[in-house]
């Protein structure tokens, strides 16, 4: 009892399970999932070559069997499972996962596909030619410390003498206990010009070294977006690294039928699998996550990678692709986390540290092996001191010799009568007959002298570090010139992360709001153009007591600026606002602006790009009108933004926007207009907490109804202003003449602008107006008659104004909901004292209540103009 008891150790479990993890923790760190800084190698890779260059599997050697191998290196090196030990040789021959492939594998080696490489006794295997000169070289001239194996039978390197960069130029990724590494690769030549960089300039800084290594270079190609990242990873040691492939927008022909648009995909990101790609984009068209996609081919062959896209003939091709970019990982991010053995401690390190931890190491290899050929030297050479002072006295060294009863006595004597070495009597007692003549004796004292010159040569390089880099430059520069290969991966330098707009469609639309604060958006080809007259279509089911009040055309990547009755603005992206049918009623707006209950939108404005020249001009209904620079609302916050001062009782009514070489026209509802400039003199530039100054000179009754914008280009046709005495005078003129109804225009003879006046009416009466009739005024002033009403009756009254051009098309909506599309040029031209022609064709108790401008597509055909149905 008492024997088993001693037997025993008392010992806490918490102490001995901490012991036991750490003591694994450090043997997985060290010992199989870190690569060392030096040589860029984990211990399997490592006793793979090593065992390949003790093989003999050198570039110029015939193959043989990964089995042979793998046998090698488990009987001598690595006891582990042969599974880890092929895996790792199949991945050191794969040229889509190695930037610069250690191995040259003949056979199936696997594939980007992620098909398994064949079993190890049909492949076969030899060291690439690289390999050899960067890893292997001077292995046997005590460049690096070996160890015994595990057994004890065989020693192992500690590590191979790089002479190159290797973890920086093949990467390695590797899970250990509590930390990971994922280095990425490089390319050769742009690592060794860093390094000879850092040799010649010892301070370079991280970011300086990023002239010389741009980047990542992964084999297979692709995409590196943005530098900020490679920057971090490179400063910092960490960061995310945005890949994507290369697509290109191809028209494939079809035989017999038309050709369509297809997305070719040529490159894919490091470590992407094809065909785990072409399946899940295959999913994402069935889930109809992705739209506009055909059919997807893999017609991938030995000269390269090609995946066809087909796409369907409404499908917008740079849409899908974005769409792809950003479901799919043919856009996908390198998580870089630069972890890696720096004297056995895992240690995460910079751009520049990993290249100064290998020169460091260069720099004790270099002198390793110059000390170890220096002893060489020095033996050699004293070896041939001996031979020398043999020859010297050659007769008398031949007759003691002769008279010697045995060898150990005449080493003893020659080491007594001549103060030789025993190395030296061992020389001398060996040498052959043949090397006693006059020519043998000459060739010894000229490697006598080169012995002396290289002793010398090689005590110079071990005492001036210049000389040892130089030896490294030499040696890198010569690898570059032999095995450099130009970069694979282009580095862009936009930003990566897609913004919404790049995976939405930039078509035109329509908005509309109505009096009871239902919004939507429709795409302007849900209403073809329509003849002159006639009744239009339903755009929204309304409500009996709602009306369409607010209406315009626009893109879907445009910011849309609304502005309340209170002078706050607030802002949506277009393709925010929900699509919907044409009989649809809409969105509540309070559901997408913090809009208050009492509040009212009063404006819309669409802009795509907030630039320096351009202003907002805003109108009140009280008249008053100010100009504010467009960049003082890029950034609206969530919960709007003063845009106007208001004085009690007044609100924002109209916003439009404008440069300040143009000028404004502002329309009544009695029918008169007034035309001034935009420029400082009359309007000058005001902040957005301000309220603005006059616009207008109203009679009793009347109120303003809407304003628009002549462009500069324009003016230059327009007469000159008056002064405001003779515009009183002629607009009292113009009011007590006998008009005609309609006194139609020559168009050719009438407007040399381009530009027209488009009068409408709450009547469904309009008229197109040359713009010289409305001759440039000042601000403030009463302005000129521009349409004459039809109907005498209250319900009459101007709807609106707008600056056309022949081409547009304009779209009308009345509060019942009824839009019509139609050409502008089907509107005769009249002036400014006729009443016009029939637009649209209102019911009994209907008006037209808004007008929008629809702009051509550029370089597309003008749509043609359908029957009403």
């Amino acid at each position: 009892m008492t024997t088993s008891q001693e037997r025993i150790i008392p010992t806490d479990l918490r102490n001995e399970m901490s012991r036991s993890y750490l003591e694994y923790a450090m043997s997985v760190i060290v010992g199989r999932a870190l690569p060392d800084a030096r040589d860029g190698l984990k211990p399997v890779h490592r006793r793979i070559l090593y065992a390949m260059h003790e093989l003999g599997l050198t570039a110029d050697r015939p193959f043989r069997k990964c089995a042979r191998v793998v046998g090698e290196v488990l009987g001598k090196y690595h006891p582990h499972g042969d599974t880890a030990v092929y895996d790792a040789l199949v991945r050191m021959a794969q040229d889509f996962s190695m930037r610069s492939p250690l191995i040259n594998g003949h056979g199936n080696f696997g594939s980007v596909d992620n098909d398994p490489p064949a079993a190890m006794r049909y492949t076969e295997c030899r060291l690439q030619a690289l390999t050899t000169a960067s890893l292997l070289q001077d292995i046997e001239l005590e460049t690096v410390d070996f160890i015994d194996n595990f057994d004890g039978s065989q020693q192992e390197p500690t590590v191979l003498p790089a002479r190159i960069p290797q973890l920086l130029l093949n990467g390695s990724s590797g899970i250990a206990v509590g930390m990971a590494t994922n280095i990425p690769p490089h390319n050769l030549g742009e690592l060794i010009d860093g390094l000879v960089e850092l040799i010649h300039n010892p301070e370079i800084t991280d970011i300086q070294l990023m002239q010389y290594i741009k980047g990542p270079d992964f084999p297979t190609g692709a995409q590196i977006l943005g530098t900020a990242a490679i920057k971090e990873a490179y400063t910092t040691g960490r960061g995310s690294i945005t890949m994507r492939g290369v697509a290109n927008i191809e028209t494939i022909e079809q035989r017999g039928r038309p050709d369509r648009e297809a997305i070719i995909i040529t490159e894919l990101p490091y470590q992407t699998n094809k065909a785990a790609l072409i399946e899940k984009i295959a999913e994402l068209v069935n889930e109809k996550r992705i739209e506009g996609i055909a059919d997807i081919r893999d017609e991938s062959d030995r000269d390269g990678m090609r995946i066809v896209i087909e796409l369907k003939r409404d499908a917008y091709p740079r849409v899908v692709l974005n769409n792809l970019y950003k479901l799919t990982p043919i856009q996908a991010n390198f998580g870089a986390n630069m972890l890696a053995l720096v004297n056995g401690e895992p240690q995460v390190l910079t751009l520049r540290q990993f290249l100064q931890v290998f020169l460091d190491f260069r720099i004790i290899s270099i002198m390793r092996r110059t000390q170890y050929e220096l002893r060489k030297a020095e033996e050699r050479d004293h070896l041939l001191q001996g031979l020398l002072i043999a020859l010297a006295q050659l007769d008398a060294i031949i007759a003691l010799i002769r008279h010697a009863a045995d060898t150990p006595t005449a080493k003893g004597e020659l080491i007594t009568s001549y103060g030789l070495s025993e190395v030296q009597a061992d020389a001398i007692l060996q040498m052959q007959l043949r090397r006693l003549t006059a020519l043998e004796a000459d060739k010894i004292r000229h490697e006598h002298d080169d012995l002396q010159f290289q002793i010398a040569d090689l005590r110079d390089i071990l005492a001036k570090r210049e000389r040892i880099l130089q030896i490294i430059e030499t040696e890198v520069l010569q690898i570059k010139t032999t095995h450099a290969t130009p970069r694979r991966t282009i580095i862009t330098h936009g930003e990566g992360d897609l913004d919404e707009t790049d995976l939405i469609a930039n078509e035109k639309a329509i908005i509309l709001i109505t009096e009871q604060g239902y919004i939507k958006r429709m795409p302007v080809n849900t209403f073809e153009a329509q003849n002159r007259a006639t009744r239009g279509k339903a755009a929204a089911k309304v409500k009996e007591d709602d009306t369409i009040e607010h209406f315009l055309s626009c893109c879907d990547h445009d910011s849309i600026l609304f502005f309340s009755d209170r002078g706050v603005v607030y802002c949506l992206k277009a393709y925010q606002i929900p699509v919907s049918s044409r009989t649809s009623r809409g969105t509540p707006i309070v559901q997408m602006l913090p809009i208050p209950k009492e509040e009212k939108i009063t404006s819309i404005v669409p802009v795509s790009e907030f630039t320096d020249d351009e202003y907002l001009v805003m109108l009140t209904k009280g008249g008053y009108i100010k100009k504010t620079a467009l960049t003082a609302f890029s950034h609206i916050r969530a919960n709007g933004l003063i845009a106007i001062s208001l004085e009690e009782g007044d609100q924002l009514r109209w916003v439009r926007l404008a440069r300040s070489e143009d000028s404004i026209l502002i329309g009544s509802s009695n029918g008169m207009a007034i035309h001034f400039r935009c420029n400082h003199d009359q309007l000058r530039p005001l902040g957005r907490a301000t309220r603005g100054v006059r616009a207008m000179k109203l009679k009793k009754g009347d109120e303003l109804v809407g304003l628009d914008i002549l462009p500069a280009a324009i003016l230059a046709n327009i007469v000159t202003e008056s002064t405001s005495e003779t515009e009183e005078l002629e607009t009292e003129e113009l009011e007590t003449e006998e008009l005609e109804t309609e006194a139609t225009i020559p168009e050719d003879s009438s407007n040399n602008t381009g530009l027209w006046v488009l009068v409408i009416t709450m009547g469904g009466y309009g008229k197109r107006v040359p713009v010289a009739q409305f001759r440039l005024q000042n601000r403030a002033g009463q302005g000129l008659m521009a349409t004459k009403f039809k109907n005498r009756s209250t319900k009459d009254k101007m709807a609106g104004l707008h600056i056309v051009n022949n081409d547009d098309e304009i779209m009308m909506v009345t509060n019942r909901g009824i839009i019509i599309r139609q050409a502008v040029n089907a509107i005769s031209i009249q002036s400014r004292s006729a009443t016009g022609v029939r637009v649209q064709r209102l019911d009994e108790d209907d008006a037209i209540t808004g007008v929008a401008i629809v702009p051509p597509d550029s370089g597309e055909e003008t749509e043609e103009v359908v029957a009403a149905e």
